[in-house]
C-alpha cells in the first residue's frame, strides 16, 4: 500500500509569549494521498492557518512529525504552490510578471514558464490582461492572478490559506470553479483551509473538522460526490454533508440555533 504523500502525527504547537504559552492545536493527526484535496474547516482561532503553515515548514511544531514525501518537514518547504487570503501583487509589475515573480525567486528559466504563465492566466479568464497592473484589477481578478502564480511552477504540493476570504459571494463561487477545475486538470495533492462548510464540501475529497482552541480534530468527513461539483446543480446529498458538518459544530457549542 502506498504511503500517504502528508503525514501529520500526534501534531502539538504552543506559542509562547512573554506572559504565558498559547496552546494552538493538540494532538493533530491526520494524512492526505497524493492527488487528493483535503479542505479544514473550523472556527476562527482553532489553528487551521497554523496547521497550514506548519506543513509548509513556516512555523516549526512543538510536538509530533510532519512529512512530505516520506521526508521529515523541519525546514521552510519549496516544492509547494501557496494561495493566501490576500492576493499580495507586486504594484509596480505588470500582471504576467507577478506571475513569473515565483519564477525568478527560484532562479528558474523565465522562457521555459511563460507560455505556462499565460496559459494559467488564460483558464481564469484573465486573458488580455497580461500588462496590466494589479491596480487596474477587481479583487477576484487579483485573486485569479495570485492562484496562477502558485500554480506556474508546476508544484506537486497546492496550500490555500482562506483563499475566498476577502472576496464578495459571487466572485468566490466563480473561483472556487476556478479553483476546481484547474485541481482537476492537473490533480495536485491540496490543503484548503476555509471557514465555510459549504466551500469545503464543494471542492474536498475529505473534510477535516476542527474544535475550538485548542484545535483538535474532532471528526472527519468523506465527501462522496461525483466531480466537477456545480453550485447550481447540488443534490441532496450535498446538502446532507453540510448538515452533518454543522451538526458537529453544534455538539461542540460552535453553532448554536436559536
Amino acid at each position: 500500500m502506498t504511503e500517504p504523500y502528508i503525514q501529520l502525527k500526534n501534531v502539538d504547537k504552543i506559542y509562547l509569549t512573554k506572559t504565558d504559552a498559547i496552546e494552538a492545536v493538540r494532538d493533530v493527526t491526520f494524512d492526505i494521498n497524493e492527488s487528493e484535496l483535503v479542505a479544514i474547516v473550523g472556527p476562527s482561532g482553532c489553528g487551521k492557518t497554523t496547521i497550514l503553515k506548519m506543513v509548509a515548514g513556516l512555523v516549526s511544531h512543538t510536538g509530533g512529525t510532519i512529512t512530505i514525501g516520506g521526508k521529515i518537514v523541519d525546514r521552510p518547504q519549496t516544492d509547494l504552490g501557496i494561495i493566501f487570503q490576500d492576493a499580495v501583487l507586486l504594484d509596480w509589475q505588470d500582471v504576467l510578471s507577478n506571475v513569473l515573480i515565483q519564477i525568478n525567486i527560484r532562479g528558474m528559466d523565465q522562457s521555459e514558464y511563460e507560455q505556462k504563465a499565460r496559459e494559467l492566466l488564460k483558464d481564469v479568464g484573465l486573458d488580455g490582461f497580461e500588462t496590466k497592473k494589479p491596480y487596474e484589477l477587481s479583487g477576484g481578478m487579483k485573486q485569479r492572478v495570485s492562484i496562477c502564480r502558485a500554480l506556474v511552477h508546476e508544484p506537486p504540493l497546492l496550500l490555500m490559506d482562506e483563499p475566498f476570504g476577502s472576496l464578495d459571494a459571487l466572485t468566490r463561487e466563480q473561483i472556487s470553479m476556478d479553483i476546481q477545475r484547474l485541481w482537476m486538470e492537473e490533480r495536485k495533492t491540496a490543503l484548503l483551509i476555509t471557514h465555510s462548510i459549504p466551500e469545503a464540501v464543494l471542492l474536498a475529497d475529505r473534510v477535516i473538522i476542527m474544535s475550538p482552541r485548542p484545535g483538535r480534530i474532532v471528526d472527519i468527513k468523506k465527501i462522496d460526490l461525483p466531480r466537477p461539483r456545480r453550485w447550481d446543480s447540488l443534490d441532496m446529498k450535498f446538502n446532507e454533508y453540510t448538515g452533518e458538518i454543522r451538526k458537529v459544530f453544534q455538539q461542540q457549542g460552535v453553532l448554536a440555533l436559536r
